[in-house]
């Protein structure tokens, strides 16, 4: 009896703590809970994660794909607020809506005393906006958001496509579980890559099953999108037919957060998440589809498009300013360089990437403003007239992640390739700070898809060989009065005059000094200058003048003092003990510091710095630290060379030991004392 007593109690416990992932049935425990038990430091948590793939036979119009989703996030602290605005992206080219959203709810939970209260999600905390004239996307804030609360939302995305969209099992807060069901018809044959960069690998099923269906008449189905007609037209005879349906499911448990690391160019890249490509369409008693492709098929019917080559061959609009922008003009690289900053004077950006135009190169260089692909175009058209050899370049920014497999949305910008005498020229006229082979750093992702004017393809890389210089002159009088007073000018060529020039834009003198000092308390500025910060063309030049109070620090008989000053890099961005993800630097550098120092009169060496070279896999990354004692003088160059822009996690601890060495070197005092 005490056995079955004993039974039924654990019974009872057991179904008590159960966890109900139904919506809406949240628990008091749910809401009490104050950390992640997998992930204490986590700041949000997914508690339960639901999606449904299915492709479900609608009269008339074939087969509907629908997307369910259900999510329900705990908010464990303020900084997981963040989790309450969510987006939902649906395809609509040309306001012709091919995706909705229906069965739309969600509610946010608190616990108050010992009372569930729910705030449910009203029109006024929804908002529509159109991307482009592919895309609208659905954002949504959570009302009465709290330390503590829980979010819970449904929906369902219907789709007249058969494109399945990437499909995500890993977020950057952990999920407690997840369920995963996806659900094809035969009729419909997918390859699956999953990223295998990923750390986390979730376990799938597949399975099959038999089904019936009532087909008749004509069925459409939409393939593709953005710039292609979709239309697979099929007429049936029969009525019935049996056909297979494909089965992959995944339930998982702690699946963990995506953490994000120093320079990662894209988190995404690393996400566990699965990519689905169509290879054919086969209906009953009808020939079969073949979709699987190549590059040279993306990018030809790329090419094809009425709003990418068709574009290409427009040149009336400009002729007058043609002449005009190469006028007087006969060196090719001139007339390159003319036409360019021509086109970026002419047409603004609008802030939206593509390869497709948005307006179309005569209304957007008729109203001077245009997406990525309208002003890239109408540069490459315009060059083309001129007599070079420009071609588009399709690319995949980083935010976009890298293309591995064929299919147009690896691609999301285009850029312009200048085929000269002296090597390819690169070129993107949307940003106002590019110059020669100086794109933005968004676009530096690997390799880009060069297509000709006949529309052969090949790929060429992206990569920066040459370094990017930053050379600082730092002129040093030590004062009696223990303070030190010079100047400082400093030269930034190529990336980083372009990093420069993006990050103080808009700076006015005064901001730039309050910037300058911020790196030190006893730091004055003075006399500052900036010059060609607005021609790309040239390396920004700056300088001033500086005083610095203690700057020598006094210790008994002796005074100690760091020879850059404020200049010195005083800690490593490089902190983990571990990482999983690469290391980006984006671009080679080369920075070299010239310091001359002017002692102060009745003050001589005590000691200096030994003189060192420390290098990071051979010639990969080599730091130099000179000086030299002429008498009243000091004089030191000290040199970074970082010509490998990614580290991979295995090189990680040799890079981080090296970086460290450079930090402590460049702290290292000179030590003075009196005569």
């Amino acid at each position: 009896m005490k056995l079955v007593f004993l039974f039924v109690s654990v019974f009872a416990l057991q179904m008590a703590t159960a966890q109900d992932y139904k919506f809406g049935k949240i628990s008091k425990e749910e809401l009490q809970e104050t950390s992640d038990p997998e992930d204490p430091e986590a700041n949000a948590a997914v508690l339960y994660r639901s999606q449904e793939i299915k492709f479900e036979y609608i009269e008339s119009k074939g087969f509907v794909q629908k997307n369910d989703i259900h999510e329900r996030i705990k908010i464990y602290n303020k900084e997981g607020f963040d989790q309450a605005t969510k987006s939902i992206k649906l395809y609509n080219e040309s306001n012709e809506l091919e995706e909705s959203l229906t069965g739309f709810k969600a509610y946010t939970y608190n616990l108050e005393g010992n009372k569930i209260t729910e705030d449910k999600l009203k029109n006024d905390g929804i908002f529509e906006e159109e991307t482009n004239k592919y895309w609208l996307t659905t954002k949504f804030t959570m009302p009465n958001i709290k330390e503590g609360c829980i979010i819970e939302y449904k929906y369902t995305i219907q789709s007249e496509l058969i494109r399945i969209d990437d499909i995500e099992f890993q977020q950057e807060i952990p999920i407690r579980k997840l369920d995963f069901k996806m659900v094809t018809p035969e009729f419909y044959n997918y390859s699956k890559y999953p990223n295998l960069r990923a750390a986390y690998y979730p376990q799938l099923n597949d399975s099959y099953k038999e089904k019936t269906v009532s087909l008749s008449g004509e069925m459409q189905t939409s393939i593709e999108h953005a710039g292609g007609r979709r239309e697979a037209r099929s007429d049936f005879s029969r009525n019935d037919w049996k056909y297979s349906e494909n089965i992959t499911t995944a339930n998982l448990d702690n699946i963990p957060a995506m953490k994000s690391e120093t320079h990662v160019s894209n988190l995404d890249n690393y996400r566990a998440v699965m990519k689905m490509d169509l290879n054919y369409i086969q209906y009953p008693n009808q020939p079969r589809k073949d979709y699987s492709t190549n590059w040279e098929r993306v990018t030809t019917t790329i090419y094809n498009s009425n709003d990418f080559g068709e574009q290409l061959k427009k040149s009336g609009y400009f002729s007058n300013d043609l002449s005009a922008a190469i006028a007087g003009a006969t060196d090719p690289i001139e007339q390159t360089y003319n036409i360019f900053n021509f086109v970026k004077h002419k047409v603004k950006w609008n802030g939206l990437h593509g390869y497709y135009t948005d307006l179309g190169v005569r209304q957007a260089y008729k109203q001077g403003v245009g997406n990525v692909a309208d002003i890239n175009l109408i540069l490459i058209a315009m060059l083309r007239e001129a007599g070079l050899e420009a071609n588009p370049v399709l690319i995949s920014t980083k935010d976009n992640g890298v293309p591995l497999f064929p299919t147009r949305n690896g691609f999301n910008y285009v850029i312009c390739a200048v085929n000269t005498a002296q090597g390819i020229i690169l070129l993107d006229a949307s940003d106002s700070f590019t110059s020669l082979n100086v794109i933005p750093v968004k676009a530096l992702n690997w390799q880009g898809r060069l297509i000709r004017k006949d529309g052969s393809s090949d790929w060429i890389n992206l990569s920066v060989q040459n370094p990017s210089k930053e050379i600082v002159s730092l002129n040093m009088k030590l004062n009696p009065d223990l303070s030190a007073t010079g100047k400082v000018r400093n030269q930034y060529t190529d990336y980083s005059a372009l990093d420069y020039r993006n990050t103080f834009e808009n700076y006015s003198q005064d901001d730039l000094i309050k910037e300058i000092e911020s790196e030190n308390g006893n730091l004055q500025v003075s006399n500052i200058e900036v010059a060609d910060m607005v021609v790309p063309i040239k390396p920004v030049l700056l300088s001033y003048e500086y005083q610095l109070d203690e700057a020598l620090e006094e210790i008994g008989d002796n005074y100690y003092f760091s020879p850059l000053l404020f200049l010195k890099i005083k800690e490593s961005p490089f902190k983990l003990q571990n990482r999983k993800y690469p290391i980006d630097l984006n671009f080679p550098t080369s920075r070299k510091y010239m310091v001359n120092i002017m002692l102060p009169e009745g003050f001589q060496v005590e000691s200096l710095p030994e003189n060192q070279k420390v290098q990071y896999n051979k010639t990969e990354g080599e730091f130099t630290y000179l000086v030299k004692e002429n008498g009243s003088m000091l004089q030191l160059v000290i040199t970074l060379d970082l010509n490998n822009t990614l580290i991979l996690p295995a090189n990680y601890q040799e890079f981080k030991k090296f970086f460290e060495l450079l930090v402590s070197k460049q702290a290292e005092k000179i030590v003075l004392k009196k005569v």
